[in-house]
């Protein structure tokens, strides 16, 4: 005949308290032995290591952003490209478009992001800087994520503490409901530590590999500016500029006349003269003879 299980235990009983932040204990108490449907836990001494956050090295999360003037934007995307396989890193992201410019052409601009090698930082930087004409801009940070890293192991290793404990309470289970009472504050357990180990390989990858997000902007020609026509300034009257005139004027109509005068009486007449004489007198002489043939028939 089976025994009736004894009455479930509340859920705090199981002893059993998430660690969302490290706990350090300075000192360990000794638990009692554990009874049916109670979990006692025992957290590991974190800070019984001194010198522990030493022991890891320093992990540094490197971001910069470089904006370059290029000659020509496909030659300068090739090389850097080419720059990205020679440190052995990637190309995280990258966006090419086009922006008109008033010369009515349109010009390539050009921004990828890459994924460099922490060691490979200064030496992609400098490599980054000569790719063009000359830096527009340059903004470079750090991130020092060491002591979350070692938050995060020191949670991890109170939280496999905890899993093992637990693991070790569901084989001596006395009855289904306690059975599933432990398993689901162990799914608890389990899917925290997931959350870390996560989160510590993003730290890791993230202080491996530094981001570099370069601009590519290509060199525009320059537009002559028209200069503005002057705005001419009115004059203002005055009447003895106005007298000047008129005299320069009478004077040049006179000189004219005078001119004119002596070109006809020089050059013209002595040219047209004789022919006008000649015939004027060929002119006489025809108008006489009728005259003189009316005289004889008249006698």
């Amino acid at each position: 005949m089976i025994e009736p299980a004894a009455p479930a235990a509340p859920a705090d009983s199981f002893g059993i308290v998430e660690q969302p932040a490290i706990e350090q204990e300075s000192e360990k108490s000794a638990l009692p032995m554990p009874t049916a449907g109670t979990v006692y836990q025992t957290l590991p001494d974190v800070g019984s290591a001194p010198g522990q956050a030493a022991s890891i090295d320093r992990k540094i999360v490197k971001n910069a952003e470089v904006s370059v003037l290029v000659e020509d934007s496909d030659t300068a995307v090739d090389r850097l490209t080419q720059v990205v396989s020679d440190v052995g890193g990637y190309i995280v992201s990258s966006r090419v478009w086009y922006q008109p410019h008033v010369d009515g052409e349109s010009y390539k601009y050009a921004t990828v992001t890459l994924g460099i090698p922490v060691d490979q930082f200064e030496v992609t930087m400098r490599r980054v800087r000569g790719l063009g004409l000359r830096v527009l801009d340059e903004n470079a940070s750090g991130e020092d994520v060491t002591d979350q890293f070692v938050d995060l192991q020191s949670r991890l290793t109170n939280l496999e503490a905890t899993q093992a404990r637990i693991q070790s309470f569901l084989a001596d289970a006395k009855s289904v409901d306690e059975a599933l009472r432990i398993n689901q504050e162990l799914a608890q357990i389990e899917a925290q530590i997931e959350e870390v180990k996560g989160r510590m390989n993003y730290l890791s990858d993230r202080s491996a590999f530094s981001t570099i997000t370069v601009t590519i902007s290509p060199e525009l020609p320059e537009i002559a500016t028209p200069s503005p026509t002057p705005t001419p300034t009115p004059k203002p009257w005055t009447p003895a500029d106005t007298l000047d005139d008129a005299t320069d004027t009478l004077v040049k109509s006179y000189q004219g006349i005078m001119e004119f005068a002596i070109w006809l009486f020089v050059a013209v007449l002595p040219i047209l003269a004789p022919p006008a004489l000649v015939i004027w007198l060929i002119v006489k002489l025809i108008r006489r003879k009728p005259n003189k043939q009316t005289a004889s028939s008249g006698n």
